[in-house]
Formats: C-alpha cells, structure tokens, sequence
C-alpha cells in the first residue's frame, strides 16, 4: 500500500483537500504543500502497518469502500492508504 501522510489535524481542511491530494502526483519520499499543509508521499507500508495501527485506541480509521483507501487519523497527520493496484491507477492517470 502506498501512504501519503498530510500534516494537519485540522479534519475540514483535511477532508476540502482530500480529493487534490489523492491526484498530486507525488514520488516517493516527495513533500509538496498545498493550501498550507505538508504533504508527503511516505512510499510503500506493509499491510501489517494498517492492522497495527488500527487497533490503537489513539488512532481514527475512516475508509473510501469505493475506492479501496484507508485513511488513520492520528495526533497532527492523516494517512492515506492506497492499496497500489489503485495508487498506479491514480498516478498513471
């Protein structure tokens, strides 16, 4: 799974800029901001990252079912999950 990470614990603003982040076309360990926001493209997680940090009571799990995204929501960053069948989808389009 591919992981962008956005550096703010602001959820309005998050959940405004979710669709632009999702189609920056980041490269892996790049940094971008965006409407004053950090955004970093932390590469590849194994899939034991999201069931650990699932199960962290500190840790706010929100999915997109249509597209397969996970995102955690954890102190000031949110984390995107995209499953890499769909992260080379979106960064091919």
């Amino acid at each position: 799974m591919r992981c962008i990470s956005v550096y703010t614990d602001n959820f309005e603003l998050f959940s405004d800029m979710f669709e632009q982040v999702i189609e920056i076309n980041l490269g892996e360990n790049d940094e971008r901001e965006l409407e004053g926001v950090t955004i970093s493209d932390s590469g590849e997680v194994p899939e034991h990252y999201l069931e650990r940090m699932a199960k962290k009571p500190e840790v706010v799990v929100m999915k997109d079912k249509d597209r397969g995204i996970t995102i955690l929501q954890h102190g000031k960053v949110f984390e995107i999950l995209i499953p890499s069948d769909e992260a080379e989808a979106v960064t091919a389009g």
